[in-house]
């Protein structure tokens, strides 16, 4: 049931990363963190790819069954990106990748972003000493725009990150993928908490189990 669900995991590094592992099997058992609308616009908020406010309208005003189509959308276009990510991983991306993302463009050509004039938020420090800041700001005139933010990290990611530094899991079974950033690029696991111990755990029983052999051998 979706409240025994744990969760959404944030350990990519990369927003469009994680939106990938927004279905995972962390623990040997799969999750899916959208299932509904409501879902996903949790997902999004969590990932600060929306504001609160704009979800609580979706969710105040729109049809009934519409997020959820939305939600259906989230999970083709995760898939897609899926594919595409899994194609590419651990090498270079070459000029021939940007006939790929045809589809991702077309999400993209539906925004209706644009800029204004704020104040800036108020500090401990100093006062600045211009109190003016561009924000941007997105009409948000239909439900499926929720798709909007996740193009954008999505384009963000290929167009800025290196594809020979995304990596998956190698812990038995996971399917998380993410970024190695570390300086060594030596990064192996999600999470040492997690597929890291796991691996260590069964490492040790795999040397015990031979040492036990080789004494039996010996005797």
């Amino acid at each position: 049931m979706t409240e025994q669900r744990p969760p959404a995991l944030f350990i990519a590094d990369a927003t469009a990363l994680d939106f990938l592992n927004s279905i995972a099997i962390p623990l040997d058992t799969q999750v899916e963190w959208i299932t509904s609308g409501k879902d996903l616009l949790d997902w999004l908020a969590v990932a600060n790819l929306v504001p609160a406010d704009v979800g609580r309208s979706f969710l105040k005003n729109s049809m009934p069954g519409e997020l959820d189509a939305v939600a259906a959308q989230a999970r083709a276009l995760r898939e897609w990106f899926r594919k595409f990510v899994q194609e590419h991983k651990g090498k270079r991306l070459s000029p021939d990748a940007a006939k790929e993302l045809a589809p991702l463009n077309r999400i993209l050509a539906r925004d209706e972003e644009f800029i204004q004039v704020g104040l800036r938020e108020p500090s401990a420090g100093k006062a600045a000493l211009n109190p003016l800041i561009l924000k941007k700001e997105r009409r948000w005139r239909s439900a499926d725009a929720l798709l909007i933010p996740i193009a954008h990290a999505m384009a963000e990611f290929v167009c800025t990150d290196d594809f020979t530094d995304v990596k998956s899991c190698e812990g038995h079974n996971c399917t998380l993928v993410f970024v190695d950033r570390t300086r060594a690029r030596a990064r192996r696991w999600c999470s040492m908490a997690v597929c890291g111990n796991r691996a260590k755990a069964q490492a040790h029983r795999d040397r015990a189990k031979e040492a036990r052999q080789s004494r039996k051998r010996r005797a």
